[in-house]
């Protein structure tokens, strides 16, 4: 298997996809998704990605519904995307990515974690070479050939497909993202979540000791609001 299987193996049960941080996100999500294509599922497609994902993780459609008429309304701030890069102890690169609607909050309160672990906020550029920016698509595997699958979309940019416990799992580059889903949606292929992720190129391995630092900073960022993933460089444990 390819770094992507390896990748969302060890990440599968981490603690930022806990329920209620994935609400967060997700609300967060649609405001974008309304704010840049508007609120019809049927013309905008980020949008109709945000539902798939927000019914993936059971987020009653009521919440869904109030939440597209919040994002419509013109007195609703909308949220920018903030990419923050850095060090955590033991040389450990991390990168955080933020959807706020109050940079100077965020700024400083993703600093603060930085300094206050031992770690060191970078500036624009200065780890974010060190993962490949990808875009995945899980999808119902009932009928489906993998194998088959991932010969019909190299040509869509598909890099690495492969089947867990939730469905087939799609790996790509994050500019196939719109291509992938235009022909996923075409061929009638039900589309459970999709999303964007951060792979590590080369991970490094920490004694326990070492890696209770690190996961200090991590706690503090991941309970941030403003705060959507965190990716980082320490090798994890690959056990759920």
């Amino acid at each position: 298997m390819g770094r992507a299987f390896e990748f969302r193996k060890a990440r599968k049960m981490k603690r930022w996809s806990a329920m209620s941080k994935a609400f967060t996100r997700i609300g967060k999500d649609i405001v974008m998704a309304v704010k840049e294509g508007g609120p019809d599922p049927d013309s905008n497609s980020r949008l109709r990605a945000v539902i798939q994902n927000a019914k993936s993780v059971n987020m009653p459609k009521d919440n869904i519904e109030r939440a597209i008429k919040r994002a419509s309304d013109k007195s609703q701030g909308d949220y920018k995307e903030v990419l923050f890069e850095g060090y955590a102890p033991h040389g450990i690169a991390v990168l955080v990515e933020t959807a706020t609607d109050n940079n100077t909050r965020t700024v400083a309160n993703v600093r603060s974690y930085f300094n206050k672990c031992d770690g060191s906020l970078g500036t624009s550029g200065s780890v974010v070479f060190m993962f490949d920016h990808t875009c995945n698509f899980r999808v119902n595997a009932e009928g489906l050939d993998p194998e088959e699958l991932e010969l019909e979309f190299i040509d869509y940019g598909a890099e690495e497909v492969f089947v867990d416990d939730d469905g087939i799992l799609i790996y790509a580059p994050f500019e196939s993202f719109g291509a992938i889903q235009a022909e996923l949606e075409n061929k009638g292929i039900e589309i459970l979540s999709s999303g964007f992720e951060r792979i590590p190129q080369v991970t490094k391995p920490l004694s326990p000791e070492q890696a209770v630092d690190v996961e200090k900073l991590l706690e503090k960022l991941e309970e941030d609001d403003d705060v959507q993933n965190v990716y980082h460089t320490m090798e994890e444990s690959q056990e759920d």
